[in-house]
């Protein structure tokens, strides 16, 4: 599983032309699952996600979580996080998860997030979608399941 997480001070994500999903402060979450990926990788890549001090305190060193800003979570399925270019120009996403059991584990994080986090919005999966941010910092972590 990998997560592309950015802080941000809004964002939002519109299909068809509606917003379905917006926040303020927080983090926007690009969320790729892979086919060997479970419920158990999953519960792990939220307890880091949640428990990130990527925020400034007062003294403008990073030692905040979301819940210490009462920040608010954005989370957008995105697939190609698993692109793998290794040969020629074009894109393989043969290690993506099968949409069927990609989609059951994207539901099970969006619902696990709303155990920990009250301003939570999200895209749709398999949906086409536009994401607007305004990053802070810019600040953006890459979080692979693989190197936890």
């Amino acid at each position: 599983m990998r997560f592309l997480i950015q802080r941000v001070n809004n964002a939002n994500v519109t299909i068809d032309g509606k917003i379905v999903g917006a926040i303020n402060q927080g983090l926007c979450v690009f969320v790729g699952i892979s086919n060997t990926d479970t419920r158990e990788i999953a519960d792990k890549m939220l307890h880091k996600l949640i428990h990130l001090r990527i925020f400034s305190d007062v003294n403008d060193k990073t030692n905040l979580n979301l819940s210490s800003v009462n920040g608010e979570l954005l989370i957008i399925s995105q697939f190609t996080l698993y692109a793998d270019c290794k040969h020629g120009n074009r894109p393989s996403f043969i290690n993506a998860g099968k949409p069927d059991m990609a989609e059951e584990l994207y539901e099970y994080i969006i619902s696990r997030c709303r155990e920990y986090v009250p301003g939570l919005a999200h895209g749709e999966f398999g949906a086409a979608m536009k994401v607007s941010i305004i990053n802070d910092g810019p600040f953006t972590i890459w979080l692979d399941s693989d190197t936890l």
